[in-house]
């Protein structure tokens, strides 16, 4: 058994989505000063590094985290990789052979490259999935969907993918690094935070390889 590690790590000045306030990570108590312990505090937003987009992100009738089922997070995955390519399209998924009943799909893309570079500064011409390609998976049925930056919808287009995604009760598992996983199956471990009434929370996802 191998197991991937497919989340970003969380530091201070990493990179964020324009707009978001950023990401803070300081000590309030430390021992070196007199404290009992060493304690941090944390400044960030729901949609930081490896984060799950929850219905209500983008449907104000749609759920909120805590109401996702966690069978919808843990389960058989399978990894597509698409390279080349800057926008995923309904064609692209038609040639990759999806087989029916796949429950959980993570990109694989350039985008790896960003991850690669170790940027702190936005990326805009991330690889992502247009509408269309959106709801090919919607009619295959396919509960979770992931990709590996921090949007799977184009910048400055954010709605139309995540509005097919999100109505039909998807959710999106954005962020993650597949930099060291080969196309294939896997199980898929995805573990967000419970945060109540949220549209979105930071996850640790890990691929398991049992072959």
């Amino acid at each position: 058994m191998k197991i991937y590690d497919i989340s970003v790590p969380v530091y201070s000045g990493m990179v964020v989505w324009p707009g978001d306030g950023g990401v803070v990570i300081e000590r309030e108590s430390k021992i070196e000063a007199g404290d009992n312990a060493n304690v941090s505090h944390l400044s960030l937003g729901a949609h930081t590094g490896t984060h799950v987009d929850a219905p209500y992100h983008f449907i104000p009738e749609g759920v909120t985290l805590e109401q996702v089922p966690l069978e919808r997070f843990v389960g058989k995955a399978l990894v597509v990789e698409l390279r080349g390519v800057k926008t995923i399209t309904a064609a692209h998924l038609a040639a990759a052979g999806l087989p029916q009943g796949v429950q959980r799909v993570l990109f694989k893309t350039d985008n790896g490259d960003i991850w690669a570079r170790q940027e702190q500064a936005f990326e805009p011409g991330f690889v992502a999935l247009s509408p269309e390609a959106a709801q090919f998976l919607v009619d295959l049925g396919v509960g979770l969907v992931g990709i590996d930056y921090l949007s799977i919808a184009p910048f400055k287009q954010s709605r139309p993918t995540h509005e097919v995604l999100l109505s039909a009760g998807m959710v999106i598992l954005e962020g993650v690094d597949l930099r060291a996983v080969a196309a294939g199956w896997y199980t898929l471990y995805c573990l967000p935070l419970k945060l109540v009434g949220v549209d979105g929370a930071p996850a640790r996802a890990i691929l398991v390889d049992e072959a």
